[in-house]
Protein backbone atom coordinates (compact mmCIF):
# COMPACT_ATOMS: atom_id res chain seq x y z
CA UNK A 1 0.00 0.00 0.00
CA UNK A 2 1.64 3.27 -0.85
CA UNK A 3 1.62 6.05 1.47
CA UNK A 4 -0.58 8.36 -0.33
CA UNK A 5 -3.15 5.67 -0.66
CA UNK A 6 -2.96 5.64 3.10
CA UNK A 7 -3.56 9.26 3.35
CA UNK A 8 -6.51 9.28 1.26
CA UNK A 9 -8.19 6.37 3.26
CA UNK A 10 -6.94 7.38 6.26
CA UNK A 11 -8.50 11.25 6.07
CA UNK A 12 -11.83 9.65 4.54
CA UNK A 13 -12.51 7.88 7.54
CA UNK A 14 -11.54 10.81 9.99
CA UNK A 15 -14.34 12.42 7.83
CA UNK A 16 -16.52 9.95 7.78
CA UNK A 17 -16.71 8.17 11.14
CA UNK A 18 -17.87 11.91 13.25
CA UNK A 19 -20.75 12.09 10.41
CA UNK A 20 -21.80 8.12 10.94
CA UNK A 21 -21.67 8.78 14.63
CA UNK A 22 -23.92 12.32 14.59
CA UNK A 23 -26.25 10.39 12.09
CA UNK A 24 -26.57 7.39 14.56
CA UNK A 25 -26.85 9.85 17.44
CA UNK A 26 -29.93 11.74 15.18
CA UNK A 27 -31.22 8.49 14.45
CA UNK A 28 -31.37 7.10 17.86
CA UNK A 29 -32.96 10.57 19.68
CA UNK A 30 -35.59 10.40 16.45
CA UNK A 31 -36.47 7.23 16.14
CA UNK A 32 -35.48 5.20 19.25
CA UNK A 33 -33.77 1.86 19.85
CA UNK A 34 -34.70 0.79 16.25
CA UNK A 35 -32.56 4.18 14.67
CA UNK A 36 -29.94 3.16 17.04
CA UNK A 37 -29.77 0.06 15.18
CA UNK A 38 -30.11 1.54 11.38
CA UNK A 39 -27.61 4.08 12.07
CA UNK A 40 -25.49 1.77 13.62
CA UNK A 41 -25.88 -0.94 10.25
CA UNK A 42 -25.75 2.30 8.42
CA UNK A 43 -21.98 3.05 9.72
CA UNK A 44 -20.96 -0.47 9.60
CA UNK A 45 -22.05 -0.63 5.84
CA UNK A 46 -20.08 2.50 4.78
CA UNK A 47 -17.19 1.41 6.35
CA UNK A 48 -17.03 -1.99 4.95
CA UNK A 49 -18.06 -1.12 2.02
CA UNK A 50 -15.99 1.77 1.29
CA UNK A 51 -13.38 0.56 3.18
CA UNK A 52 -12.96 -2.41 1.42
CA UNK A 53 -13.99 -1.13 -2.32
CA UNK A 54 -10.64 1.74 -1.55
CA UNK A 55 -8.71 -1.79 -0.19
CA UNK A 56 -9.56 -3.33 -3.33
CA UNK A 57 -8.54 0.17 -5.61
CA UNK A 58 -5.17 0.51 -3.83
CA UNK A 59 -4.53 -3.65 -5.06
CA UNK A 60 -5.87 -3.12 -8.33
CA UNK A 61 -3.82 -0.03 -8.65
CA UNK A 62 -0.58 -1.01 -7.24
CA UNK A 63 1.42 -2.70 -9.99
CA UNK A 64 -0.85 -0.67 -12.78
CA UNK A 65 -1.00 3.34 -12.11
CA UNK A 66 -2.39 4.52 -15.59
CA UNK A 67 -5.89 1.93 -14.89
CA UNK A 68 -6.80 4.26 -12.03
CA UNK A 69 -9.49 5.94 -13.42
CA UNK A 70 -11.17 2.89 -14.84
CA UNK A 71 -10.49 1.00 -11.73
CA UNK A 72 -11.95 3.85 -9.68
CA UNK A 73 -15.11 4.32 -11.66
CA UNK A 74 -15.25 0.28 -11.75
CA UNK A 75 -15.30 0.24 -7.67
CA UNK A 76 -17.56 2.80 -6.76
CA UNK A 77 -20.10 1.13 -9.80
CA UNK A 78 -19.98 -2.06 -7.54
CA UNK A 79 -20.11 -0.24 -4.73
CA UNK A 80 -23.13 1.61 -5.12
CA UNK A 81 -24.75 -1.23 -6.63
CA UNK A 82 -23.68 -3.60 -3.50
CA UNK A 83 -25.60 -1.02 -1.67
CA UNK A 84 -28.86 -0.81 -3.38
CA UNK A 85 -28.91 -4.33 -3.09
CA UNK A 86 -28.64 -4.44 0.38
CA UNK A 87 -31.08 -1.83 0.68
CA UNK A 88 -33.03 -3.65 -1.28
CA UNK A 89 -32.41 -6.71 0.72
CA UNK A 90 -33.53 -4.66 4.53
CA UNK A 91 -36.45 -3.02 3.05
CA UNK A 92 -38.88 -4.67 5.00
CA UNK A 93 -36.99 -5.64 7.45
CA UNK A 94 -38.28 -5.11 11.06
CA UNK A 95 -34.97 -5.17 12.82
CA UNK A 96 -34.11 -1.20 12.43
CA UNK A 97 -36.02 1.93 11.45
CA UNK A 98 -35.36 1.90 7.45
CA UNK A 99 -35.35 5.64 7.63
CA UNK A 100 -33.01 6.08 9.80
CA UNK A 101 -30.80 3.62 8.13
CA UNK A 102 -30.94 5.26 4.84
CA UNK A 103 -30.61 8.79 5.81
CA UNK A 104 -27.86 7.82 7.94
CA UNK A 105 -26.47 5.53 5.02
CA UNK A 106 -26.47 8.47 2.94
CA UNK A 107 -24.89 11.32 5.21
CA UNK A 108 -21.98 8.49 5.81
CA UNK A 109 -21.28 7.19 1.81
CA UNK A 110 -21.39 11.44 1.29
CA UNK A 111 -18.59 11.62 3.95
CA UNK A 112 -16.54 9.76 3.04
CA UNK A 113 -16.59 10.32 -0.77
CA UNK A 114 -16.22 13.93 -0.01
CA UNK A 115 -13.20 13.31 2.03
CA UNK A 116 -11.88 11.04 -0.41
CA UNK A 117 -11.88 13.72 -2.37
CA UNK A 118 -10.16 16.46 -0.08
CA UNK A 119 -7.49 14.40 0.59
CA UNK A 120 -7.04 13.28 -3.36
CA UNK A 121 -6.97 16.96 -3.75
CA UNK A 122 -4.88 18.28 -0.87
CA UNK A 123 -2.28 15.85 -0.98
CA UNK A 124 0.89 16.56 -2.51
CA UNK A 125 1.62 13.11 -5.08
CA UNK A 126 4.24 13.22 -7.83
CA UNK A 127 3.00 12.55 -11.19
CA UNK A 128 5.99 12.24 -12.58
CA UNK A 129 8.94 9.58 -11.98
CA UNK A 130 11.55 12.55 -9.87
CA UNK A 131 14.20 9.15 -10.88
CA UNK A 132 15.23 9.20 -14.27
CA UNK A 133 14.33 5.96 -15.45
CA UNK A 134 17.33 5.95 -17.37
CA UNK A 135 20.86 7.32 -17.25
CA UNK A 136 20.98 10.40 -19.45
CA UNK A 137 23.29 10.86 -21.73
CA UNK A 138 26.56 12.13 -21.44
CA UNK A 139 27.75 14.68 -23.63
CA UNK A 140 30.73 13.65 -26.47
CA UNK A 141 33.86 15.69 -25.07
CA UNK A 142 35.39 15.65 -28.68
CA UNK A 143 32.31 17.67 -29.81
CA UNK A 144 32.22 19.83 -26.82
CA UNK A 145 35.98 20.93 -27.41
CA UNK A 146 35.46 21.38 -31.55
CA UNK A 147 32.45 23.85 -30.78
CA UNK A 148 34.36 25.51 -28.00
CA UNK A 149 37.86 26.23 -30.23
CA UNK A 150 35.26 28.14 -33.17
Amino acid sequence: MQPNDVRILRGAALIAAPVGIVATVVSAVVAGEKGLVGGLVALAVVAGFFGLGSAALMRLTQDKPQVAMTAGLLVYTVQMLLIGLFVIAFSDTTLFNGRAFALSLLATALAWVGGQVKQSLTSRMLYVDPVPSAPAKEADPVKAESRDAA
